[in-house]
């Protein structure tokens, strides 16, 4: 673990490797796990801004799951978090032909519907921030249905930190990135 500005950020980050293998995968995050996506304060309000133009990019169950439960829920954990097809996958989740998990927020976005691209936590996704008072941990979350992305982040030696770095950006800001990518220089 190593401090920067407000962060405390786990070395994983810079040293795992690691690429979205959606051929493999076919976006089993969005539709596994026991939760939706984690959202913040601030995407509450959009999610509820956006929504009428998201909506026509989401399937029938997603829809029905939104407007029985909302655009976000409170987890048992007082947690904020996209609603829930049945307790499977993310409400916003949109299928392609070959059964690949797409996001119909980022669908949106890419049509120039809305210009918010999705959850900040998709978009980081497979780092995993928390936030504290005082500073945000910033971690690297390993989960086995994403070894396909481990593996081909070896072969093409892409480390996460450089994988995700315009969610980073959008997240820290590009000063706090450019300080990320000093710090890696020493340690590789």
């Amino acid at each position: 673990m190593f401090q920067l500005g407000k962060t405390i950020v786990s070395e994983d980050v810079l040293e795992k490797e690691f690429v979205c293998n959606l051929g493999a995968c076919k976006g089993a995050c969005c539709i596994e796990g026991e939760a939706g996506a984690p959202v913040t304060q601030e995407e509450v309000v959009t999610l509820k801004e956006i929504y009428p133009k998201v909506k026509p990019f989401l399937r029938p169950e997603g829809i029905a799951a939104i407007e029985a439960q909302g655009t976000h829920i409170v987890s048992p954990k007082d947690e904020l978090e996209t609603p829930l097809v049945n307790g499977a996958e993310c409400a916003y989740v949109t299928f392609t032909e070959n059964g690949t998990a797409s996001c119909g927020i980022e669908d949106a976005y890419n049509a120039g519907e809305v210009t918010f691209k999705k959850p900040i936590s998709c978009h980081l996704y497979p780092v995993r921030v928390q936030d504290y008072s005082e500073f945000a941990a910033v971690n690297y979350h390993k989960w086995p249905i994403c070894n396909d992305a481990c593996t081909l982040g070896k072969e093409l030696q892409v480390p996460v930190y450089k994988f995700v770095k315009d969610a980073l950006v959008r997240r820290f800001g590009e000063h706090w990135y450019a300080e990320l990518e000093k710090v890696a220089q020493h340690i590789q």
